[in-house]
């Protein structure tokens, strides 16, 4: 029950986001070197899959907030938020904490409450 994701599905999910598996795992505080390590063995650990998935469940959300366009979808989590004290959703899913208040964005966004 301890294995984390796969590598190929952190590419996955890169590639949905739009940018590269480096830039997914700088943004959710993976050091390259782990990233790398990571690469050669074909799996994240459970604490660092934690986190991808947080992203992930975020990133499908935001996808239903722009009716299923994910290249919208994926330039909104890219881009620096006055609501998230100008980091990008992106950066904010690094925790647990950061992750529910994205989700708690994109709900407010949903039912027309600006912030």
């Amino acid at each position: 029950m301890d294995e984390g994701l796969t590598y190929a599905s952190v590419e996955s999910l890169a590639r949905l986001l739009e940018i590269s598996a480096s830039r997914l795992a700088q943004a959710l505080g993976i050091p390259e070197r782990t990233l790398v390590r990571r690469k050669a063995a074909g799996r994240f650990s459970s604490e660092e899959s934690e986190k991808l998935l947080r992203l992930a469940l975020r990133f499908e959300e935001a996808v239903g907030l722009f009716q299923g366009d994910t290249t919208a979808a994926a330039r909104w989590m890219a881009t620096p938020a006055p609501a998230l004290s100008g980091h990008s959703p992106l950066e904010y899913c690094r925790t647990e904490i950061g992750g529910r208040e994205v989700e708690s964005l994109i709900g407010r966004l949903e039912h027309g409450v600006f912030s």
